[in-house]
C-alpha cells in the first residue's frame, strides 16, 4: 500500500464531517451537548487512527497502538479534563500515531505537529464565524490532509550513508560498477 494522497485525505475529511455533523445534530436533541462533543471527538479521533493504521505498510504494532489509545481515551473520559485539553488530548495522540507510522525524523515530526495545531486553528475559526460542528471538522480534517505533503525524512537532515534509500545505494553501486567497467575496457 503506498503512502495516501491529498485527495483521499480530502474525502476523508468530507465522510468525517458529515458524519460527526450528522450525529452532532442527532445526539444533541437528547443528550447534553458537552458530552456529545467528548464523544465525538473521541470516536472521529479512534476512527482517523484506524484509517491511519490501514493506510500504513507497518504491520507491527498496530494492536497496541488501538489498546494504548483506547486506554487513553478511557482515562481521558473518566477523569474529565477542560474541553480544550481533552481536545487537545486527543490531538496529540493523532499527532503521535502519525508521526510514528508515517514520519521517520523529528523534523518531519515537528512539521505534522504544526499541521495539527493548524488544522486546530482552522476548526476553531470556522466553529467561531459559523457555529457548524460539520464545517469545524471539514476544515480540521481538510488541513490535515495536507500531512501527505510532508516528507518522512527531511532532505537537509544529516544522516550517515547507511540511512540513504535503496533505490540511492543501488543507483551509486551501479555507477561504480559501470566506472570499473570503463576503466577495464580502457586498458
Amino acid at each position: 500500500m503506498k503512502r495516501p494522497g491529498f485527495f483521499e485525505g480530502a474525502a476523508v475529511a468530507l465522510v468525517a464531517s458529515i458524519a460527526g455533523g450528522a450525529c452532532h445534530s442527532a445526539l444533541t436533541t437528547v443528550f447534553p451537548s458537552a458530552g456529545v462533543l467528548r464523544l465525538l471527538i473521541a470516536a472521529l479521533g479512534l476512527a482517523y487512527i484506524v484509517y491511519l493504521l490501514r493506510r500504513n505498510e507497518e504491520r507491527v504494532g498496530r494492536i497496541t497502538t488501538i489498546a494504548l489509545w483506547l486506554l487513553a481515551a478511557v482515562a481521558l473520559w473518566i477523569f474529565e479534563p477542560p474541553s480544550l485539553l481533552y481536545l487537545c488530548a486527543h490531538l496529540a495522540l493523532v499527532w503521535l500515531v502519525r508521526s510514528l507510522y508515517f514520519h521517520s525524523s523529528l523534523l518531519a515530526a515537528i512539521a505534522d505537529l504544526g499541521l495539527v495545531a493548524l488544522g486546530l486553528a482552522a476548526a476553531v475559526w470556522a466553529a467561531r464565524q459559523s457555529g457548524s460542528v460539520a464545517l469545524s471538522l471539514w476544515c480540521f480534517f481538510l488541513v490535515q490532509a495536507l500531512f501527505v505533503a510532508i516528507p518522512a525524512r527531511f532532505p537537509a537532515e544529516g544522516g550517515s550513508a547507511n540511512d540513504a534509500l535503496p533505490e540511492d545505494r543501488f543507483q551509486r553501486a551501479h555507477q561504480a560498477a559501470e566506472a570499473a567497467l570503463r576503466s577495464l575496457s580502457i586498458r
